[in-house]
């Protein structure tokens, strides 16, 4: 059985095209020690190397900076936050094994359009993933996919979630919230909405004239925010990442607006 989804435009864009600036990958680091590199990703720096996109990966940075790193899992390109880096072939293996058995807790945060009041909502639907890139519900061919759901701060137009993913299927947050109607902002590929500032704050007026409105955030609104796993050394590493700008700014332009 595959669940629809919201009806989409067959190609969604958002208005004009964003540049990156490079970062610079000591800039990232949250934490590191001769095992490991904890890193906080800014958003449209791809995990490895994408064909399709050009320029500079997180992989191709790290080893720049440290030859030998290798990257535990991945985040999508337009995901901000928490990644696990090892600096030895057995770190990488330590902690790649844990996430294949589902021992590192991972939470996430993301702005959903509209309000959703979401108390340990478990999703429990398998994922299956197709040619174009997308993913999809199937419930005979997908693979086990898990998901905890929690509202975190309501808004008028806006929820704020925290996101628990049991297992790490590909775009596995975004498909499951898009199964309960409750899209991610900025999510065009799962139906969500470009979100614009004229759409909370009255009287608002663009200053551009020949300009389109710019989107309060030019991506979808998620974040690795927190990750716990087991060091090689037996300790326990718990770390939370920071929002990056564009994540903060969204959220204090609904605090401000949206209330």
């Amino acid at each position: 059985m595959v669940l629809p989804l919201p009806l989409l435009s067959k190609k969604p864009r958002f208005p004009k095209l964003y540049k990156m600036k490079i970062p610079l990958f000591k800039d990232m680091i949250l934490f590191e020690d001769p095992d490991l590199i904890l890193i906080n990703k800014p958003p449209y720096l791809s995990s490895l190397d994408e064909r399709q996109i050009i320029g500079p990966n997180l992989l191709s940075l790290a080893k720049a900076y440290f030859p030998d790193t290798q990257v535990c899992h991945r985040l999508d390109r337009e995901t901000s936050g928490l990644m696990v880096l090892a600096k030895n072939p057995e770190t990488y293996r330590h902690v790649s094994m844990q996430f294949e058995r589902r021992k590192v807790k991972k939470i996430y945060h993301a702005v959903l359009d509209g309000t959703h009041e979401f108390k340990d909502l478990e999703i429990d639907l398998p994922i299956l993933q197709d040619n174009s890139g997308r993913v999809k519900i199937d419930r005979k061919e997908g693979k086990k996919a898990n998901t905890f759901f929690n509202s975190l701060e309501y808004f008028k137009h806006f929820t704020l979630v925290e996101a628990r993913p049991v297992t790490g299927r590909m775009h596995q947050i975004r498909i499951h919230l898009a199964t309960q109607r409750a899209c991610i902002s900025g999510d065009l590929m799962y139906g969500g909405k470009i979100p614009y500032l004229s759409q909370i704050k009255r009287g608002y007026r663009h200053s551009g004239e020949d300009e389109e409105e710019p989107p309060m955030i030019r991506r979808f609104a998620l974040h690795a925010f927190k990750i716990e796993f087991q060091h090689p050394n037996g300790e326990m590493i718990q770390m939370e990442a920071p929002y990056p700008k564009d994540f903060s700014v969204f959220l204090k332009q609904l605090e401000k607006f949206d209330r």
